[in-house]
């Protein structure tokens, strides 16, 4: 277990980030699609624990764009959010006048004058709250309003105007295949400059995330080993317990691929296998990681898997197939879990293996990452015994990104016996054991870093490309072949017979989580 405790206060976090410049300019940050959940459950609570932290100017102000008319019950619906969703109390310190900075502005996406009043309602914060012309557009709405509304934020001249920065954030999924992301990127930069663009991904807020490169480089035990020399192979899991949530219409166009694969899982994928970059700036970093995408071998189809959740027991209680799912084709085609198996052709990780796999209404809720490294070349202590240390077992670092998040290390160890017996034992680090628990949601670091315009944890258009372009032809050979045995995997399971096969014909199976 984890021997050392450290407890970081707000007060503390504020002062360090202070010292090291890190509060943005006045400005308003404009959230299109407010009316939604992501706002009240995610955006909302995270900006306060901003303002809680002293990490936000006083002279912010945040408007809320949708189209519905809810007037001042907006802001009283993101107060019961913060509370409800963000682990506040009713009367916190600052919490009101919080709350005095958020205003609702009822629009269409598509109508001119709408956006011509919302340029006057910012102008006049610029006069009356001093926010300078700064501006942040976060686009929280479905994919088919990115284009219009970036369009006509550049016709009404709010992309680039006489003063102040601007900078928009770009909710995912950014496109649904290589064509439609190319042609986003395409219409995102007739408007907005490149290092005024940030493409969210919210994996990568998550601090358990962000340590994985922390981890890697700042720990010189791991970096000598962390290669094809010893390291075996890597399994990268994102399960779900959960169904799709009352979102058929948007489950049905996207799937597992789209919408865990492609985006969450290649983020992960890059932290682990990067090389070192000679910064942690933006260019340094992304640099890095689309090295690793361009890395990867086409995917061949016998090195994919997918999935459709049939009627099973979650937690002990009985629950629907995908099909049986509200606003669902009795007869989809959508997989609901996704594996692949991939090689990364560099000199680092040529001829070791990556496993990935995305699910729900699996067995439990977990994403975590595993490196298993390989056996020594000569077992002195094999034998024949019984029970778990029958056999000498591989050495695992496991990264747990969600949730009981932190890291393990499994070694072998000697039984207090007469007899050399090893047994497998776990190295435990626990995030909430040694930093203590907090009601952070991965939003904080995000838009705080978007807001004093540091891209390093954002997508770049060549990053996103790259991933588009590894996964569309898999895409395509999917919807090519129709699947004859959906649904193929019980609820409550860890997914159909053909993903564990996929590590059987290498000698390998999937690690229990």
């Amino acid at each position: 277990m984890a021997t050392t405790e450290v407890k970081i206060s707000p007060e503390d976090m504020a002062q360090a980030t202070k010292k090291n410049e890190r509060i943005p300019e006045p400005g308003v940050v404009v959230i299109f699609g407010a009316s939604g959940d992501l706002t009240k459950r995610k955006l909302l609570p995270a900006l306060f624990h901003l303002e809680q932290a002293g990490l936000l100017p006083e002279q912010l102000r945040i408007v809320g764009v949708a189209r519905r008319d809810l007037g001042d019950g907006f802001a009283k619906d993101m107060k019961s959010g913060i509370l409800e969703f963000g682990g506040v109390k009713e009367g916190a310190d600052k919490l009101d006048d919080f709350m005095g900075k958020v205003s609702y502005h009822a629009m269409n996406f598509d109508d001119d004058g709408g956006y011509q009043k919302l340029k006057a309602l910012l102008d006049k914060y610029d006069t009356e709250f001093g926010t300078k012309g700064n501006r942040l557009f976060y686009l929280a709405v479905a994919p088919e309003y990115f284009s219009d509304i970036i369009h006509r934020l550049g016709e009404q001249g709010m992309a680039h105007p006489e003063k102040g920065k601007v900078r928009v954030i770009i909710e995912k999924p950014f496109g649904h295949d290589l064509a439609s992301a190319r042609e986003l990127n395409d219409d995102v930069n007739k408007v907005f400059h490149e290092d005024q663009t940030f493409r969210i991904d919210h994996y990568l807020g998550k601090e358990t995330v962000q340590n994985v490169l922390v981890f890697r480089f700042a720990n010189g035990i791991f970096e000598p080993i962390w290669n094809r020399n010893y390291v075996d192979h890597v399994q990268i899991t994102a399960a779900e317990s959960i169904g799709i949530e009352g979102r058929g219409p948007f489950y049905e166009k996207a799937g597992a691929l789209r919408d865990v694969l492609q985006n969450h899982m290649m983020e992960l994928l890059s932290f682990v296998c990067m090389e070192p970059p000679v910064s942690f700036d933006a260019e340094a970093v992304r640099h890095e990681k689309v090295k690793v995408w361009r890395a990867i071998k086409p995917i061949r189809p016998e090195n994919t898997v997918r999935g459709q959740y049939g009627p099973g027991t979650i937690s002990g209680k009985q629950v629907k197939g995908y099909r049986e799912e509200e606003r669902v084709d009795a007869k989809s085609q959508t997989e609901t879990f996704a594996a692949v198996k991939l090689e990364i052709e560099n000199w680092r990780w040529a001829g070791v293996p990556f496993y990935l796999r995305a699910g729900k209404r699996l067995q439990k809720r977990a994403t975590e990452i595993t490196v298993q490294f390989k056996q020594p070349p000569m077992l002195l202590f094999d034998r024949v015994s019984q029970g778990p240390c029958a056999e000498i077992q591989p050495n695992l670092i496991t990264m747990r990104i969600q949730p009981d998040e932190g890291i393990s290390l499994r070694f072998g160890a000697k039984v207090p016996n007469p007899d050399m017996t090893v047994c497998p034992v776990i190295m435990d680090f626990n995030y909430a054991n040694a930093f203590g628990s907090n009601s952070a949601n991965g939003y904080e670091r995000l838009l705080l870093d978007a807001m004093l315009g540091d891209a390093t944890l954002f997508a770049h258009r060549d990053g996103v490309e790259a991933t588009w372009e590894l996964y569309t032809p898999v895409l395509n050979n999917w919807a090519a072949t129709e699947v004859k045995d959906f649904p193929n995997y019980e609820s409550g399971s860890w997914g159909p017979k053909a993903a564990h096969d996929l590590l059987g014909r290498d000698g390998r199976q999937w690690h229990k989580i």
